[in-house]
């Protein structure tokens, strides 16, 4: 295609009815994956960065449902050196958990703190993540939408 000054500026617009309308599910099964790689995948899918009228100021990303959230996998040294803190605002509060720890009491939260790490840090980053749905095991009760299986 030639860009004549005609057709220079021209801009896709999408109406958010239409974006709401079309959001598709997807689910990913976490067994046997590298943490971040998976995260890549998923936060591409819950951005929409894939569609042909994706822009940063609209959200046009889908639903990702993830299932064995507890059998990822980490290169290195990261079960025993990756660090999650939490701060309740009161002095020497600072509780710090290792990747190990984590993922033996709330295997889910690993993959949910990587993905929101890589979405956008803006104003739609709140709604992204909420269309993430994450098990720790096998069943999970998205089944009825049939969502197309991404690896």
């Amino acid at each position: 295609m030639e860009f004549t000054k005609n057709n220079l500026n021209t801009t896709l617009n999408v109406k958010p009815e239409f974006l709401e309308k079309n959001r598709k599910w997807y689910e990913v099964d976490a067994s046997g994956q590298t943490l971040g790689r998976l995260a890549v995948r998923i936060s591409k899918k819950l951005t929409g960065k894939e569609k042909a009228h994706h822009n940063d100021f609209w959200d046009s990303g889908d639903f990702v449902v993830v299932k064995n959230a507890s059998k990822i996998h980490v290169t290195g040294d990261k079960l025993s050196q990756k660090k999650y803190y939490r701060y309740s605002g009161y002095k020497g509060n600072l509780k710090t958990m290792n990747l190990q720890e984590l993922l033996e009491k709330h295997p889910e939260r690993a993959i949910w703190y990587a993905v929101r790490g890589m979405i956008p840090k803006n104003k739609l980053r709140d709604r992204r993540m909420k269309r993430l749905k994450i098990f720790a095991g096998e069943s999970n009760k998205y089944n009825y939408l049939n969502p197309e299986k991404i690896n």
